[in-house]
């Protein structure tokens, strides 16, 4: 017993000769299709992963076996930009000009290290560590630089993602859809988002007020004989100002007029003494001179007190003595 109602009209056969002509698929499969074997790149490079871009266009991978052989030089005749090098801060505003002005559908491919992620320049302060942070990405090749091999099979994984979408649910054909694009950035004395301007002067206000706060903190002049913080050392101009203080009271204490010390304030640093020699080191000439000074002031006053002293053998006479010789 037959499932089909009766009544119902059978259908045509399909004849012999067309049997091997007709072919059954979704519309998705053919427009995905069409347009993941016609992807036309972007024809830009940014550093020496452009040099494996370029060999991949030659006889070797030949890319025109997907239909890519034609690297168009405007944007917006191209599907794909391959982003193939070191990405710097002067670069990134043209190159979020250049995918904004790409039509949809649109894929990026990063091209190695530096597009990926900075590279061996991403701690530097004209690189930015992946062009990510800026465009959308679909693939990313790793690699520095990678080979032909790598970039071919990247781009074969850009296919598969083509491949995988549908008319129904892609958002450039839905209604209502509106394609802003991205705010490109602007290059100052670093680069930032234009939309974040007022977020980054009130940041920039900000530090500005807490640096001068601390330096008038560390600036104010500490009041008449405080003692200073501990752990900190006394400036040079500190240092001076007391080595006076103890030469005028020591001055003061000779003459029998000694003044009282400053109440409340710190016990002031007696002057620098001579330093001693090291043990096995000579002396300085200066240290010689002043030594030998000392020495004959001290013979002086002893031969004006106690007479004419004789005279060691080797040294020179003292005053006094070569006064008494004198009057002789």
């Amino acid at each position: 017993m037959s499932d089909i109602p009766a009544g119902t009209p059978q259908p045509a056969e399909i004849p012999p000769e067309l049997q091997q002509n007709v072919f059954m698929t979704t519309l998705d499969n053919v427009y995905n299709w069409g347009r993941a074997r016609s992807m036309w790149p972007m024809m830009f490079g940014l550093a020496c992963c452009a040099i494996e871009m370029i060999a991949v266009q030659a006889a070797r991978f030949d890319l025109s076996r997907f239909g890519m052989e034609i690297m168009r030089a405007s944007p917006r005749q191209a599907d794909l930009m391959i982003v193939s090098g070191t990405v710097t801060k002067k670069m990134v505003p043209n190159i979020v000009r250049l995918y904004n002005q790409m039509p949809e559908p649109k894929y990026v491919l990063a091209m190695g290290a530096c597009a990926t992620s900075g590279g061996p320049f991403k701690e530097g302060y004209n690189v930015v560590s992946g062009i990510d942070k800026y465009v959308p990405v679909d693939v990313y090749v790793p690699g520095c630089p990678p080979t032909p091999e790598a970039l071919l099979y990247g781009l074969l994984k850009v296919h598969e993602k083509v491949f995988k979408e549908s008319i129904r649910t892609a958002p450039w054909y839905k209604k209502g859809q509106r394609d802003e694009g991205i705010t490109v950035p602007v290059l100052g004395p670093d680069i930032y988002n234009p939309q974040q301007v007022d977020l980054l002067k009130a940041a920039a206000a900000k530090a500005k007020e807490a640096a001068e706060a601390k330096a008038r903190q560390g600036t104010a002049a500490p009041p008449a004989g405080a003692a200073p913080a501990a752990g900190t050392r006394p400036s040079p101009e500190e240092l001076e100002r007391r080595r006076a203080e103890a030469r005028a009271r020591k001055a003061a204490q000779e003459s029998g007029n000694a003044p009282a010390a400053p109440a409340g304030g710190p016990a002031p640093l007696p002057p620098p003494a001579p330093a001693a020699p090291a043990v096995g080191g000579r002396l300085s000439p200066e240290e010689l001179d002043r030594r030998r000074a000392e020495a004959r002031a001290r013979k002086a006053a002893q031969g004006g007190a106690a007479g004419p002293a004789p005279a060691a053998s080797g040294q020179e006479p003292s005053a006094g003595g070569q006064a008494g010789k004198e009057e002789k």
